[in-house]
């Protein structure tokens, strides 16, 4: 899941500042350019849908172990049919809940194993066994776990989703997009060939997560052995001043109001390729924005609860759940008249070069 809005690019200072280097694989920390992964010709540019599906919650409460719902699951069976109907296969990024819900397992499962589905894992620390850690905000972050405690909670929700939806998840979110300095290692343990918990132009540091203000949207290998590749969500700066986008946006933390100004002055405006909280033509110039710097891949993704009505800030009524499904027949539509076709999983595991 991600945070409610304003709950990011808050302080800055990085995260773990003064700690001991870190060797192996680090997705916290910004790649270089050689790591920059390259397609098959003819591949780009391509987009993967990915949605976080999840329990749903008060995002303004407690985290809580057990103050949750599942209301929404009956109406993945809808938003399945309906990527069906526009071509696009969806990846499902599933957590412990989710993974334990005979609704949901049955309709994903049929998805994924028809073809027209993919399933992930997403990783809820709170919620997901074993309950060795405090409730905590720091907690929340799966990354910031003691190393063992984060390995167990990832085997296990890979275990029981390779068990009960019958498919084995190649790729991987942290929830709230909390990885940390061991959870590369964790993932390729875990068999995962994917992960896309990086947020770029975002910082969590203030909550005690990660900060990608330094990490770019452009696909990445996270190892050396190029065992796990990186699709950040794709996030653009837009504006006059994009190109200083990076360096602006975060000292205005102490001015967010700043932020709408200049986004209203056509200055420069931080855009993620969601519906939640996204105008259609905000995201059609963060699209324009991404075949412009040549993105070979487009990371779109939302939260499965906001496909009912009242369990997420972003759909309060059934009026904003149409207008979700317009958002996104929109942006389908215009990602088809940019000549950006769909792309799953596997196809991208295919078409990266080693």
């Amino acid at each position: 899941m991600a945070t409610i809005p304003n709950h990011s690019d808050s302080l800055p200072f990085e995260r773990n500042a003064g700690a001991k280097a870190i060797t192996g694989p680090n997705i916290c920390t910004p790649p270089r350019p050689e790591q920059m992964a390259q397609f098959q010709q003819g591949f780009a540019p391509r987009f993967l849908l990915t949605v976080d599906t999840e329990e749903e919650f008060d995002w303004g409460a407690d985290f809580s172990r057990d103050q949750h719902s599942l209301n929404h699951v009956p109406r993945l069976a809808r938003f399945q049919q309906f990527c069906e109907g526009e071509g696009v296969v969806p990846s499902y990024l599933i957590d412990w809940p989710i993974a334990n819900s005979p609704e949901a397992c049955e309709i994903l499962g049929a998805a994924a194993k028809a073809g027209k589905a993919d399933i992930g894992v997403q990783l809820h620390p709170w919620v997901n066994p074993p309950f060795e850690e405090e409730i905590s905000q720091h907690n929340s972050f799966a990354g910031n776990l003691p190393r063992a405690l984060e390995r167990e909670k990832l085997m296990r929700l890979r275990d029981v989703i390779e068990k009960n939806v019958g498919v084995e998840p190649l790729i991987y979110r942290a929830g709230r997009y909390g990885v940390g300095q061991h959870s590369a290692e964790l993932l390729k343990e875990a068999g995962i060939a994917i992960d896309t918990s990086v947020r770029p132009h975002w910082d969590y540091s203030f909550e005690g997560g990660p900060n990608y203000r330094g990490h770019p949207s452009t696909p990445y290998w996270v190892d050396q052995e190029k065992e796990l590749l990186e699709l950040p969500l794709t996030t653009m700066f837009w504006g006059m001043l994009k190109n200083q986008g990076s360096w602006i946006y975060p000292r205005m933390w102490r001015a967010p109001a700043m932020r709408g100004v200049l986004s209203k002055l056509a200055l420069l405006e931080r855009i993620p390729l969601t519906p939640e909280g996204v105008t259609t033509d905000e995201a059609i110039r963060g699209i324009d924005m991404a075949l412009d710097d040549k993105l070979p891949l487009l990371i779109l993704s939302f939260h499965s609860p906001s496909i009912h009505a009242g369990h997420t800030p972003y759909v309060k009524t059934e009026a904003d759940l149409d207008q979700l499904y317009d958002w996104w027949r929109k942006i389908l539509a215009y990602l088809r008249q940019r000549k950006v076709a769909s792309t799953d999983v596997r196809d991208i595991m295919k078409q990266v070069i080693r």
